[in-house]
């Protein structure tokens, strides 16, 4: 009576356990069986990865047909391979596993991707995008001087004149001769693209490529929060704007300049309008407060791009996380080589052996590259703290995650206090007025960023889910920049251009949105560690945000060692919740740390009567399409 009584107690128990759940345990013969299975797979893809990222990398270092077609080639090859593994796990019960860890594995190997399509689609695929990064490669245009000189590259030539220039004709002409160039003749490998992805993405159960992208975020309500975020940040962004295009009305005059409306791209120092710091001393708001010339100080001082890298390096070392280890001194790309092109785009890339990670970029001795390259170092270490992992986490929980560990390295980098430490400026605390210079400064980087940040996905998303007609992809994509941002470009654009391949990350298949994202993580990532090193009390007028620096503080390298090394295992929420507190996605970090400027600006702007806000743009034709508020 007694055992059958237990019988049935159990029986009972098993019913009610939850979905997913068993009495089992978690050593039983199936689950070693598929650990010793999972096991040897990731040691396959990890060798795939690293033959994969190899011959990416050689192409990016040295751009040429025969690279292109060897990367090609490894990618076909492991797409089949990738395939047979994610049909070989649907076809198990590994999804419905008794352990949690086998179930995730499962889950993240099974998402084919562009592996689901033919061999053929899949070359064609492959051949459109890496069509669109050689051509964005190896893209240059003539000279607003001398117009029979059509040798200028992005960076430096154009970059240096878009940041130098007051000539709003000369502005006007770089920015349509790199768009027409580096734009219009890729409308045919975006379409094909969007055709493939679209194909894909059917063949993975998603409705389209939009929604392959978001599941990776690992929250069916993320698209929602990203609308929400950008809605509470926008009238922070209206008050920057207004202020700008008051200011570049004052330089440029009303007739380049008008009081209301769009401001024309070209004006603002960058190509894409995504930073407009380079024409700061058009705008600070306390100019008789000059800012110290940190590039002029690393000139006096004799730095080089090595010097960079060095201090990045110590850095983290400072917060006793892991060295550089020397390959990455003997394999990485640091500079622009004279004999062969290259993909200047500045890029870290982790090879998935023998703690082998690199970076590629072009560097140079400047400011803005003493913040790219600690931005850089921190997907390095990220890499380096992982890397223990098995290859399916070799990766950020939540894509936004990798972004946001680069750029809450240099929140601290950028600080008075720590240029002080290292010996660029002479006072590590600033007045008031020079507080605001600085916050303004980095928010003609940080905030304006945003609304680009979210319409370069926006677009996409509408693209890939086929709201937006082929016949209107090019004035649909300056419309979603005009409405969200404030911003139009210099002349008049019809379909017969086509200008979003003129963004290195929309001709290399990059997701975008991580971007957003990161930029609101890294001010959340940044107010924890500060609590970490005891560089940041809640309304202390000494301990505040904008001045932190968690530089040497063993406390904030073990908190930040801990969040990264564990990869992709866990569901990304959880990890925030570790290391920051919290669950989700918040601006309050970021809006604290800009406050004083916020204040200001609001201040400043009905001082001097300055509209804000915007209505459409006129140049793409009226009968576009409808708007796409969110």
């Amino acid at each position: 009576m007694g055992g059958c009584k237990i019988t049935v107690l159990l029986l009972v128990m098993m019913l009610w356990l939850p979905h997913g759940l068993s009495m089992g345990n978690t050593c039983s013969a199936s689950v070693l069986e598929a650990r010793r299975f999972f096991e040897l797979q990731n040691e396959q893809l990890r060798r795939r990865f690293h033959e994969e990222f190899l011959s990416g990398y050689n192409y990016n270092t040295n751009v040429t047909e025969a690279n292109r077609q060897a990367m090609i080639e490894v990618y076909v090859r492991n797409a089949e391979l990738n395939k047979r593994l994610a049909q070989e796990i649907k076809a198990s019960d590994y999804i419905q596993s008794e352990d949690a860890d086998i179930r995730r594995q499962a889950d993240h190997l099974s998402k084919l991707g562009a592996s689901a399509l033919n061999a053929d689609d899949y070359l064609t695929l492959q051949n459109a995008i890496s069509s669109m990064q050689t051509n964005y490669a190896t893209t240059t245009v003539c000279s607003y001087t001398n117009r029979s000189d059509c040798s200028l590259t992005l960076e430096p030539h154009i970059q240096e004149r878009l940041s130098h220039s007051r000539d709003p004709a000369e502005l006007a002409w770089y920015w349509r001769e790199w768009h027409d160039k580096s734009g219009t003749p890729m409308r045919e490998n975006f379409a094909e693209y969007v055709r493939l992805t679209r194909k894909a993405s059917q063949l993975n159960g998603h409705r389209s490529y939009a929604d392959y992208w978001v599941q990776f975020y690992e929250d069916p309500d993320f698209e929602r929060q990203l609308d929400a975020t950008f809605k509470q940040l926008l009238p922070f962004y209206r008050q920057l704007h207004g202020y700008v295009r008051y200011r570049l009305r004052q330089h440029y005059g009303p007739d380049v300049m008008p009081a209301e409306g769009n401001i024309p791209i070209s004006l603002l120092g960058n190509m894409w309008g995504q930073s407009w710091n380079e024409l700061l001393d058009l705008f600070t708001p306390y100019p008789e407060k000059p800012f110290v010339d940190v590039k002029a100080e690393m000139e006096k001082q004799g730095y080089t791009v090595q010097k960079l890298f060095e201090l990045g390096d110590q850095f983290f070392q400072s917060l006793g996380m892991r060295a550089l280890p020397s390959s990455f001194w003997n394999l990485s790309v640091l500079t622009r080589p004279d004999d062969r092109q290259v993909v200047c785009h500045a890029s870290a890339w982790d090879f998935y052996q023998d703690s082998d990670v690199r970076i590629k970029m072009c560097t140079e001795v400047d400011t803005h590259y003493f913040y790219v390259v600690h931005h850089e170092l921190g997907h390095i270490q990220y890499y380096l703290q992982y890397e223990q992992q098995p290859a399916v986490y070799r990766g950020a929980p939540n894509p936004g995650f990798h972004e946001a560990v680069g750029d809450v390295i240099a929140l601290s980098v950028m600080s008075a206090k720590h240029l002080k430490a290292i010996g660029l400026i002479e006072n590590g605390r600033l007045d008031e007025k020079s507080r605001i210079n600085q916050l303004f400064k980095q928010a003609l980087s940080k905030i304006v960023f945003l609304p680009f940040g979210y319409a370069v996905d926006k677009y996409r998303y509408a693209v890939f889910r086929n709201e937006l007609d082929e016949s209107q992809w090019n004035c649909g994509f300056w419309q979603m920049r005009s409405e969200f941002g404030g911003v139009e470009p210099p002349v008049f654009r019809t379909e017969k251009d086509f200008d979003p391949p003129a963004k290195y990350h929309i001709d290399a298949d990059v997701e975008y949105l991580r971007y957003f994202a990161a930029h609101i993580f890294q001010f959340q990532f940044h107010k924890a560690l500060c609590r970490k090193a005891g560089q940041y009390e809640p309304n202390s007028s000494r301990l505040t945000l904008d001045n932190c620096d968690i530089f040497g503080s063993k406390a904030a390298g073990r908190s930040l060692s801990q969040f990264l090394s564990k990869g992709n295992s866990r569901h990304w929420k959880e990890v925030l919740e570790e290391f920051t507190g919290e669950t989700e996605m918040d601006p309050a970090a970021l809006l604290e740390y800009f406050e004083p400027l916020y204040q200001w600006l609001k201040q400043e702007n009905s001082r001097l009567g300055v509209p804000l806000g915007w209505g459409p743009t006129d140049k793409i034709p009226s009968d576009c399409c409808g708007t796409f508020s969110t």
